[in-house]
């Protein structure tokens, strides 16, 4: 291995120019304008790991995005890790948040990235921790360094449900064999405090549309008496939380798996500043379900969160409407034992009983996952952990993951294998919003780190 760390020590800025050249492509997978570019973002994934050294590289069409794959096979009798990541990104709005340029990657030094961190959409997810893996193959490679087989499978529509990523999954699975799947797309705790996921929740993702009248009206004429929609949904949505943020939907939590009192103390032994929390985020108090804390709220506990709600007049200056029509997004993780289509069912049954007369509602469900737990006692996790022990001087911390990577629990059903999710981005590096960023130390470190986590699973 230590050929290949030689490597990368002596490759680190031209694998930092190749990052931020993937950058510069504005892969959003979500908005149909920027297609072309998640293609030439596919085509530039493609041309690096031909480059690396990986054989069989192709471009494989689907109904929607790309998906790139590409392998090397040193010997079949040897184990063989399937690596997955994505190249498509969020959108990027709110344009105007950002400090520079989502697309025009920057490096600034922030408190917590004191060596300096890369601002720009995708540089942490997941472009960044997906392209270490690409540079880490690439030292193994070309210092003839690699122990075990390796095959990339990198989608294009993580960021929109991955809605092709099963057919293309169940029409592979012999492509696709391996015998466990690696992923970077999640955090640790703190670059001094190494940790690996060994859980993640689930998603039910919907929008709703709530209408009033057959027009928009002159709020002075007909407000007070026609029902607002943009009032309505907002009571709706209100009422989805009880005074104790329990969430209200009937039958809710009726798979919730509940952790035993010394599970939820091995959890709460993991490392968390709760006044830095709040600084961080600029809050004078955390918010969530009585009971649980931070750390489980957002590990074991399931949420329902509005993640954006519009309707009626948004420009500048005043028209003083009473809008036709009122509209909502909202997500709810879900932990083991949930399931996603049952859950996005009892969605939809409750917030159409709740509505009042004077309005209609739709319910339209967008696209789910299931939760998963990964197990700490198989070679693969022990792997991972003697990597991260070995670059991070210290043992890493099992814990739990409050986002949701649905493609896990499909792998685990249609490969019939595990996965690790070995991720190196913060919570802080704010993913999906604007300014994200990853620290220079985080993607050194992790490059670093998956040589050791291939040599020590080929053991």
């Amino acid at each position: 291995m230590q050929a290949a760390q030689d490597y990368i020590q002596a490759n680190k800025q031209r694998f930092l120019d190749e990052l931020f050249d993937l950058l510069r492509i504005p892969s959003v997978s979500a908005d149909p304008a920027y297609s072309d570019d998640v293609a030439k973002c596919a085509e530039r994934v493609a041309e690096h790991l031909r480059l690396a050294g990986a054989d069989a590289v192709e471009v494989c069409k689907t109904d929607g995005h790309p998906i790139v794959y590409g392998e090397k096979i040193i010997d079949p009798s040897k184990p063989t890790v399937l690596v997955y990541g994505h190249y498509d990104v969020q959108p990027a709005d709110p344009f105007e948040l950002w400090h520079t340029p989502p697309f025009e990657p920057v490096i600034r030094k922030t408190e917590i990235h004191p060596d300096g961190a890369i601002f720009a959409r995708g540089s942490c997810d997941d472009k960044g921790q997906m392209f270490m893996h690409v540079k880490a193959f690439e030292a193994m490679h070309k210092t003839n360094s690699l122990p075990c087989n390796v095959k990339f499978m990198i989608e294009g529509e993580e960021e929109c449900g991955s809605s092709n990523l099963g057919p293309f999954v169940r029409n592979n699975r012999e492509r696709l064999k391996s015998d466990v799947i690696l992923i970077s797309d999640t955090s640790i705790i703190a670059n001094d405090t190494p940790s690996i996921d060994c859980g993640l929740r689930g998603l039910s993702y919907v929008e709703v549309e709530v209408t009033g009248p057959n027009r928009d009206l002159h709020s002075g004429v007909y407000g007070g008496a026609i029902a607002n929609p943009i009032t309505i949904l907002a009571k709706m949505i209100a009422s989805l939380h009880d005074e104790n943020n329990h969430i209200t939907i009937p039958g809710f939590y009726d798979k919730v798996q509940e952790l035993s009192a010394a599970e939820r103390a091995d959890l709460n032994k993991a490392p968390f500043d709760i006044e830095a929390f709040k600084k961080d985020l600029e809050v004078d108090d955390v918010w969530g379900e009585k009971g649980y804390t931070v750390n489980e709220r957002t590990g074991i506990r399931p949420t329902m969160e509005c993640n954006g709600i519009w309707g009626g007049y948004i420009g500048e200056g005043a028209k003083t409407v009473l809008p036709s029509k009122a509209f909502a997004k909202l997500s709810m993780r879900l932990v083991p034992h949930q399931v996603s289509d049952e859950i996005t069912a009892l969605f939809k049954k409750h917030f159409e009983s709740i509505a009042p007369k004077g309005v209609r509602v739709e319910v339209r469900p967008h696209h789910g996952g299931e939760p998963v737990v990964t197990p700490t006692d198989s070679k693969a996790y022990q792997a991972a952990s003697d990597a991260m022990e070995k670059t991070f001087g210290k043992k890493p911390i099992p814990t739990r993951g409050g986002g949701s990577i649905p493609i896990v629990a499909l792998f685990e059903a249609e490969l019939k294998v595990k996965t690790v999710l070995m991720g190196f981005g913060l919570d802080s590096d704010a993913l999906h919003s604007p300014n994200e960023h990853y620290g220079l130390f985080n993607y050194y470190r992790g490059i670093e780190t998956i040589p050791y986590f291939h040599h020590y699973f080929a053991l």
